[in-house]
């Protein structure tokens, strides 16, 4: 079997299997069984010659030479579905682009870019996803969806160490803020000494990111009496007084009216940037105008944010 005699089944499969990291996942999201999603992927394998995924106890990665069918066959795809849009009559101008965005970037820059961005351009569909960073980093590689939010944490190193490296934009570097209640007594001031943070109650992060949400280089164990994914959760927990958390700068325009954000003062700055990542290349049209509109809503005029 040669690769020319490959299905586009078969891409498409291996291409949501790149994704979702799993075969079951990929399965799942095609409504395939995982047997069969096992045969397309055997069939892929043989046609190239090699394997292309390593399996794995937590999944499936790709080998090099995954990496490259993942990369050509998100372009035969992509170039199959923008013929059948063009024989459709679709213009360009309303084609679909597919976004996918760290958890915090939901709460005030994302809608404020997708607002934009219809004003401007109506014709174009965004499509999003809100991930971490490695599964959104997976579906970049995988070519199910063109941009990806990021959230980049000292010392700055890549999302990933595959090749070719993603291409990134640094779109904000803003200091990390702490949320407490209006009516703390940290909240009196218009900072916060590193010092009394000390013997604080935290509302952390879950799912193993514990430490989310608690000042980072506290000399001290802290105490954690909550632990929730979502940010309004957090949030309405911080506005409630039963804690403390840490916050990026972007979320400051969607506080509760009974949080208060302030910087810290003393010990190390704790800084996070905001990149906006795709592989590498030229971005088509209408993927660069959404950049376009998520690097102006990320320049943030609104006073209050440091």
């Amino acid at each position: 079997m040669s690769f020319g005699d490959v299905s586009l089944t078969a891409l498409r499969v291996f291409r949501e299997v790149a994704d979702r990291g799993t075969l079951t996942a990929a399965a799942t999201a095609l409504g395939y069984t995982q047997s069969a999603v096992s045969r397309q992927i055997a069939a892929l394998e043989r046609a190239a010659g090699t394997p292309l995924l390593q399996r794995r106890h937590d999944g499936v990665r790709l080998t090099p030479a995954g990496q490259v069918v993942a990369r050509r066959a998100a372009t035969v795809i992509d170039q199959i579905d923008a013929t059948a849009k063009e024989l459709a009559g679709i213009p360009e101008e309303r084609a679909t682009v597919r976004l996918g965005w760290f958890a915090s970037a939901g709460a005030s820059l994302l809608p404020h870019a997708l607002s934009d961005l219809r004003r401007t351009h109506p014709g174009i569909t965004v499509l999003t996803r809100e991930g971490s960073t490695p599964a959104l980093v997976r579906a970049l590689r995988a070519g199910t969806i063109d941009l990806a939010l990021l959230s980049s944490v000292p010392p700055y190193r890549p999302p990933d160490t595959e090749s070719p490296a993603l291409q990134l934009h640094i779109l904000t570097e803003r200091t990390l803020l702490v949320a407490v209640p209006a009516d703390h007594p940290l909240a009196r001031g218009d900072y916060i000494d590193v010092a009394d943070l000390h013997g604080q109650r935290w509302i952390a992060g879950s799912t193993g990111d514990t430490t989310m949400g608690v000042w980072p280089g506290i000399d001290e164990r802290p105490e954690i009496a909550h632990t929730a994914r979502d940010w309004l959760a957090k949030l309405q927990l911080v506005a409630a007084g039963f804690g403390i958390t840490t916050i990026p700068a972007l979320l400051v325009p969607s506080l509760p009216s009974a949080v208060r954000a302030l910087p810290i003062r003393g010990g190390a700055t704790e800084s996070r940037r905001m990149l906006l990542a795709h592989l590498p290349g030229r971005l088509p049209p209408p993927a660069a105008r959404l950049a376009a509109a998520l690097r102006t809503a990320a320049l943030n005029p609104d006073p209050s944010i440091p």
